[in-house]
């Protein structure tokens, strides 16, 4: 039954983690303390520490993980930690550890984002953009890190006065982001002169024009109908007035079939 409780919370707080970190937060730690020596439970709560800004707690957590597994995966997400503390030196310590160089590929590059963050931060941000240079940038083929550490590389440039070049970067960050994750769109735009907002209310206002628009052609299309509709009454009326005829005994026929009476003769069946 706790194994249960215990990965039901795991379950949620993962599935919680990018739309609502407090709440996967929350899962993660009644995990944790349901089942405080499990690493998974500690990584978990780690996480979602570290996605709702809790960075002191999430390196806590975090090295609780490593040591019970051995494993540095995280060693990326500890560094930043370090940032979020206010210890860039200490996430450059880190980048340049004998650990980072067992990581994986992809657990290096988050690493060397963070050191070029670190960088940033102690104001150097030309430092920043010679670390994210390298062959990393333009992949033949764009890998799953590959639009952050364009973005990063944009930042660098731009904190360093080169906007054309971080315009340029930006931009090739936004063709491998197509579902806008590092909002490197919104950041181009931004270096146009152009915010989300105002093109919202432009396209709103677009909107609303284009629906006034339809109902005027709307109500001048039904009055059209309309006066089709009674011009062609007027029509038929004169027409049936002019096609009745006389018989023997003057009495005027009418030829038009809409004066004879709809239903069942009453007359005829009362008659039989």
């Amino acid at each position: 039954m706790k194994a249960q409780l215990v990965g039901g919370h795991l379950v949620m707080a993962g599935r919680l983690v990018d739309e609502d970190p407090e709440k996967a937060y929350a899962h993660a730690r009644a995990a944790q303390q349901l089942a405080p020596r499990l690493a998974a439970t500690r990584e978990a709560l780690g996480l979602a520490a570290y996605l709702s800004d809790r960075y002191a707690e999430a390196l806590s957590e975090l090295r609780a993980a490593r040591r019970i597994t051995g494993s540095n995966h995280q060693w990326a997400v500890m560094a930043d930690c370090e940032r979020g503390l206010g210890r860039p030196e200490k996430a450059l310590e880190m980048a340049q550890a004998p650990e980072a160089k067992e990581l994986d590929k992809a657990t290096q590059v988050e690493l060397r984002i963070v050191a070029a963050g670190a960088r940033r931060d102690l104001g150097q941000p030309e430092a920043a953009a010679v670390l994210l240079q390298g062959a990393d940038l333009t992949p033949a083929q764009p890998e799953p890190w590959t639009a952050r550490l364009r973005y990063a590389y944009a930042e660098a440039l731009l904190d360093s006065d080169r906007e054309d070049e971080a315009r340029d970067w930006f931009a090739r960050a936004s063709e491998v982001d197509p579902e806008g994750l590092t909002g490197a769109g919104e950041r181009l735009a931004e270096l146009d002169g152009l915010s989300f907002e105002d093109v919202e209310e432009e396209f709103d206002e677009d909107e609303d024009e284009v629906d006034e628009d339809e109902l005027d052609g709307d109500d001048d299309e039904s009055d059209d109908e309309l006066d089709d509709e009674f011009d062609d009454e007027e029509d038929d009326d004169e027409d049936g007035e002019d096609g009745d005829e006389e018989d023997a005994d003057g009495e005027v026929v009418k030829d038009s079939d809409d004066d004879k009476p709809v239903g069942p003769d009453l007359e005829n069946d009362e008659e039989q």
